[in-house]
């Protein structure tokens, strides 16, 4: 069998589902993946065996024309089945076009409802929510394979040096423990003889991480200076990584380290923590009524003072390392 398998979104999105797809493959070596997604992502897939990778520049197929023609393409790939770990109007555009030349179509059910009550405002349900993992092999259940996930991290290399990776950056304030205090962190562990590897994205995040540089030369920043998949060979040698609820704890869950995870604003019960990693890893503040307030930390503080960040302290991730 052969499955087209949908996932564009963002960044740790997509790794999320590298893991699942790897397993997938493991135990059910006579099916053939064909994964669709942004084209810069394709090195996170590169451990999942019997898969093709379709990188998709979504620029070159905008509006229906586009997907049109895109669906024409896919369709070039034979597939026997759909697999939509995505779920948005393009993905759905995109099984219209092809309804008739597969035999199924399986689509992610995102759980919004449950995800809804766990970050309303009052009367909120804080209880676990089915992981993104899961939900993501339900789709192929659906579709009729059997899949049993292991939630363990893939790497067994033995990681004892004393170097951590530090991610510090996430897409939205909520999400980002305060600058200050984890250039304090970074600073306090290359006084205590560790390395620090620094890693992060756009120009400004560069910039600040290569300033955190010269506190001590036991601090590298690695911003900037690596192609993705030098990125995450670099990490499959860490023995721990620090970071926020982001595109790099998935990550590292991929290379197979171990995260210390911050949350802020979200929380893992959403389902979104890093495939293999532990709650015990998480930091939060468990006792601020109002967290999560948001799944994707998206949504301002309403409180107008972060205290789910701001009141974390340094000693807290300390405790973890």
């Amino acid at each position: 069998m052969k499955i087209l398998v949908f996932r564009f979104s963002a960044m740790g999105d997509v790794a999320m589902t590298a893991p699942v797809l790897k397993e997938l493959t493991e135990q059910n070596p006579d099916i053939e993946l064909v994964i669709v997604s942004r084209g810069s992502y394709q090195p996170f897939f590169n451990s999942v065996s019997n898969s093709t990778f379709v990188g998709v520049n979504l620029e070159d197929y905008k509006g229906i024309g586009g997907l049109k023609k895109l669906a024409s393409l896919l369709e070039g790939y034979k597939a026997d089945m759909i697999a939509d770990l995505h779920n948005v109007l393009r993905t759905k555009i995109l099984k219209f076009f092809l309804t008739f030349s597969v035999k199924k179509i399986a689509t992610l059910n995102k759980g919004r409802k449950e995800k809804k009550k766990l970050i309303q405002k009052n009367n909120k349900t804080l209880k676990p929510l089915r992981q993104m993992s899961e939900r993501y092999a339900d789709v192929f259940r659906e579709l009729g394979f059997k899949i049993r996930l292991s939630h363990q991290l893939s790497s067994q290399n033995s990681k004892s040096c004393r170097i951590i990776g530090i991610a510090p950056f996430a897409n939205y304030k909520e999400k980002m423990f305060p600058l200050k205090k984890m250039e304090e962190l970074c600073l306090h562990l290359a006084n205590n003889n560790y390395t620090i590897l620094l890693f992060g994205g756009g120009k400004e995040e560069i910039k600040i991480l290569n300033s955190w540089e010269n506190l001590n030369s036991n601090i590298q920043s690695i911003a900037g200076k690596k192609s993705l998949d030098e990125e995450i060979k670099l990490i499959q040698t860490l023995p721990l990584m620090i970071s926020m609820d982001s595109a790099n704890m998935h990550i590292a869950s991929l290379a197979g380290t171990r995260v210390i995870s911050i949350w802020g604003a979200t929380h893992p019960f959403a389902g979104f923590l890093g495939y293999g990693q532990k709650e015990d890893d998480c930091v939060q503040l468990n006792t601020l009524t109002c967290r999560p307030c948001s799944i994707f930390g998206n949504k301002p503080c309403y409180r107008k003072d972060w205290a789910c960040m701001n009141n974390l302290a340094i000693q807290d991730i300390l405790s973890k390392i």
